[in-house]
């Protein structure tokens, strides 16, 4: 399917900038999402499975942190499996699933309505990095987001406030945010578990170019190019870059553009934030209150702030 014209435009900038990006948004096709479910169950990829630790050792004390919860908003849904540690704790009366893959979160949110029956269920296809519309029918008190995972690392400082900020607008007036953030450990874990012996992340990494190429008629070949990943410790992140294995020119639609041997297009960032620097980001997001649980390693985060 063609992408919307803003979005082929910001594409098509992306890829004539100097070095090349393309979002990690365009990671998650359906493809890309099994993918990912794949990626999370890998041994090197700690952050899936020390979060759902967390959820299950701490899920009482997160649901009287919480309270009462009318409606429980995830972010970033993919498969729904991390909120279903937390559906029988907090006892929502309706969840909204949001993902940018609206089949695959769909799929997802229909299974969670047979497994958790009298729960009312929404699927909301939608690209968070923009103000997500919720369905009219969704309690505006209430609110619990929950953006597990660490995906807050994906976006660069900034942006995350900005993030930060809409979630504060999504749950609105007494409601509050349960987020998951990646900490700064040894480089060596770090990499290992964004560049796996499996090779699964490269193959996730390859496959933005076949959702590229779909989305503006680009003729990307996956196999021309190499996964390259890495800890950047000036900027505290995981770099994933494409690297060219060859010279190339790409085609697209009115134009193309020439890429030299080695040459790299940077698709994704992973932000290490330490615990202290994100709990500021959140007050100046206007979050308050904030309650911490973290693993007997200190590796990943999971926080609940008060809106």
């Amino acid at each position: 399917m063609p992408a919307p014209a803003s979005a082929h435009e910001d594409l098509l900038r992306d890829l004539c900038r100097t070095p090349a990006r393309i979002s990690p948004k365009y990671f998650y096709d359906q493809r890309g999402c099994e993918l990912f479910e794949a990626i999370t169950g890998l041994p090197e990829y700690y952050p899936t499975r020390t979060e759902m630790g967390l959820l299950e050792q701490w899920g009482a004390d997160i649901a009287r942190s919480v309270g009462p919860c009318r409606s429980l908003i995830e972010l970033g849904a993919g498969n729904c499996e991390k909120v279903r540690w937390l559906l029988p704790a907090l006892q929502p009366q309706c969840f909204v699933g949001v993902d940018i893959a609206g089949d695959f979160v769909l799929e997802a949110v229909q299974r969670l309505a047979q497994d958790f029956p009298g729960l009312q269920v929404r699927a909301v296809a939608a690209d968070i990095c923009a103000p997500v519309t919720l369905p009219e029918d969704i309690a505006s008190q209430g609110r619990l987001v929950f953006y597990p995972g660490s995906s807050i690392g994906n976006f660069d400082p900034g942006h995350a406030m900005v993030l930060l900020r809409q979630m504060h607008a999504l749950a609105g007036e007494g409601g509050g945010l349960l987020i998951g953030i990646d900490l700064p450990k040894d480089r060596r874990v770090l990499e290992a578990a964004y560049d796996d012996a499996a090779g699964v992340t490269a193959a996730f990494n390859r496959n933005a170019l076949r959702h590229v190429n779909r989305c503006i008629g680009s003729d990307f070949d996956p196999a021309q190019w190499a996964h390259v990943a890495f800890f950047n410790p000036a900027q505290s992140r995981i770099e994933m870059h494409l690297q060219a294995c060859e010279p190339l020119r790409v085609q697209w639609s009115g134009g193309g553009r020439q890429f030299a041997q080695g040459e790299r297009i940077h698709t994704e960032n992973s932000y290490k934030y330490p615990l202290p620097l994100f709990m500021q980001m959140l007050s100046q997001a206007g979050f308050t209150a904030c309650t911490t649980w973290t693993d007997e390693r200190d590796w990943f985060a999971v926080i609940h702030a008060r809106a």
